[in-house]
């Protein structure tokens, strides 16, 4: 039984104060929570605050991005171990915003992946399509090569431990989203290429997530679909009000 998970991108969002007093907010409305998986990921400026913030709260810390090389002469890039050493346990790669601006190329999502599981993180890994690939009917195809260069050179247990967040680039900050039924058949489809690489096994272990303008008013709808783990989350994460209703979801079945 795959434990569901509900992630938080606040993106470039919130000073160190305004990050400590959403962290406070939202525990006041959630408590604590065991029978899902709640990650925020603020700014790295933001991080060692929040996981202080954090001590003795059931919510867990992720990182917004990793650099793939332990130390180094890297101006600005951030090490796999610090994000460890400030309390991280998660790590999302390869959004597509990083993809889009940063030029990220599906051999450094690769890279990261792997770096993160050296030192012990959980990656979550983002894939998805534009809207021109989509309108063409690319959409199993461009998902299909993310997915598998994601993850070469993995090993099985490594597998069971990523998460993989299913983002349609076209619904991400647009206000539009994928149906839930569209939504539950391309994240079936990601299911099934895991499966063609590292066995059923394997592949029912990894949580995959859906995001792309997830708010309040649709999350039940999403997680009402077989084999949507879970949500990756960027405006609505910002206040407390709608993410600890994303948080608590009731499923539409």
């Amino acid at each position: 039984m795959r434990t569901p998970l509900l992630a938080g991108n606040w993106k470039m969002f919130k000073t160190v104060r305004e990050a400590i007093d959403l962290v406070e907010e939202l525990h006041t409305r959630l408590g604590a929570v065991y029978d899902r998986e709640v990650v925020l990921c603020p700014p790295f400026t933001a991080l060692y605050p929040v996981a202080k913030a954090l001590e003795g709260k059931t919510m867990r810390l992720g990182a917004q991005d990793i650099f793939w090389e332990e130390k180094g002469a890297y101006t600005g890039e951030v090490a796999p171990i610090m994000l460890r050493d400030v309390g991280c346990t998660y790590v999302i790669i390869g959004h597509s915003e990083r993809r889009k601006y940063f030029h990220e190329s599906d051999s450094d999502v690769n890279r990261k992946v792997k770096a993160a599981f050296n030192v012990g993180l959980s990656p979550i890994v983002c894939v998805g399509e534009t809207l021109e690939q989509r309108e063409q009917g690319k959409t199993k195809t461009v998902v299909d090569v993310q997915v598998r260069e994601a993850l070469k050179e993995l090993t099985a247990t490594q597998i069971e431990k990523l998460v993989v967040a299913y983002e349609p680039i076209w619904a991400i900050g647009t206000g539009k989203t994928d149906t839930p039924p569209e939504a539950a058949s391309t994240i079936d489809m990601i299911r099934n290429i895991v499966a063609s690489i590292f066995g059923n096994e394997s592949a029912e272990k990894v949580r995959i997530l859906y995001g792309g303008s997830v708010k309040p008013e649709n999350i039940d709808g999403f997680m009402g679909q077989k084999g949507i783990d879970g949500a990756l989350v960027g405006g609505a994460s910002l206040t407390a009000d709608s993410f600890a209703r994303i948080v608590k979801y009731l499923p539409i079945v």
